[in-house]
């Protein structure tokens, strides 16, 4: 089995502050510490890198052009040259992150995700490039709003709604340009009652629960709900006794609009109408079903379903 190579990866629009930290990074003793890095930069902008300051000279820079070179080959043969044991990526806000996990050679490893913003320029960019911003929050561990102005809590509250509809498991940073550095510690608690004997999930709030449910499913474990969605029944994957049972979910824009639905079994599916939408009673049960989920996942074991209307606003959103 080859060794995993562990990748730091640096994410954020142009002069987000990606270089800098990355720079300081690299002069950290203890993360720089003489094991060869392999440093690709997708993005150069005004800042550049100081070589001599790095605290070991292990580091080896190359420039990555085009999101067209981000291939498997060309990300295993750039590892080969300098024999490196670490990758760090500075990567560039304008390419969709999936070129690059879907390219990188099976033995790398994400060890950690950052996404860097210029606090002044936030709004601006989720207004004008909201596919791309929910590109880089959705799988990033900590997101860093840079030059943010000290004791602007309006700023910070919207910052803090747009990145938790999207990512509710992250750290949020705010750092203000005199380095001051405070942590996101707003609550943020569900829109539904999970301890309820039925919890009721309301029409608006299909998207956060989908969320919430696979991102944390051994808290839902049998807990029993109730919510709109339309059933799926005719699909290779699913195996006798079984439906899906979901919600056309927006994640970012318009353009980006999937049928999102979690498993569901009933003891009798003839029933159940191919595409027809219904509130759905059921109990929780995490299993591992290979054709449905990566993992252990969900499953809606059917108390009872009854025809219902479509919500008011038929796609889901995440607020």
């Amino acid at each position: 089995m080859a060794k995993q190579v562990p990748v730091y990866l640096f994410t954020g629009f142009l002069e987000s502050g990606k270089t800098k930290f990355a720079q300081q990074t690299l002069e950290d003793a203890s993360f720089n510490n003489g094991d060869r890095i392999l440093l690709l930069v997708c993005e150069e902008g005004v800042e550049e890198y100081d070589p001599s300051a790095f605290a070991a000279p292990t580091v080896f820079t190359e420039t990555i052009e085009s999101e067209s070179d981000l291939t498997t080959e060309n990300l295993a043969a750039l590892l080969k040259k300098h024999r490196c044991s670490y990758v760090m990526v500075e990567y560039n806000g304008m390419w969709t992150l999936d070129t690059l996990y879907t390219n990188m050679p099976k033995e790398w490893i994400v060890a950690q995700e950052f996404l860097f913003i210029d606090a002044r320029t936030f709004l601006n960019y989720n207004n004008n490039m909201r596919q791309l911003m929910v590109d880089k929050l959705q799988s990033c561990e900590l997101a860093v709003l840079n030059r943010f102005p000290e004791g602007d809590e309006d700023l910070k509250m919207q910052a803090h709604k747009i990145i938790r509809a999207i990512n509710r498991r992250c750290d949020i940073a705010f750092e203000t340009p005199d380095g001051k550095i405070s942590y996101d510690d707003i609550e943020l608690p569900l829109p539904y009652d999970l301890n309820a004997p039925v919890c009721e999930i309301g029409d608006a709030d299909y998207a956060i629960f989908l969320q919430d449910i696979m991102d944390q499913p051994e808290k839902y474990r049998n807990k029993t709900v109730s919510l709109k969605g339309k059933a799926v029944t005719k699909s290779r994957s699913l195996k006798k006794g079984y439906f899906y049972f979901g919600r056309d979910v927006m994640t970012c824009c318009a353009n980006d609009i999937r049928f999102i639905p979690l498993a569901a079994e009933a003891a009798d599916t003839e029933e159940i109408k191919n595409l027809a939408w219904y509130k759905l009673t059921a109990r929780i049960d995490i299993r591992t079903l290979p054709d449905v989920y990566e993992g252990p996942g969900p499953v809606l074991h059917m108390v009872s379903i009854e025809p219902c209307d479509v919500p008011e606003q038929e796609v889901a959103t995440f607020y």
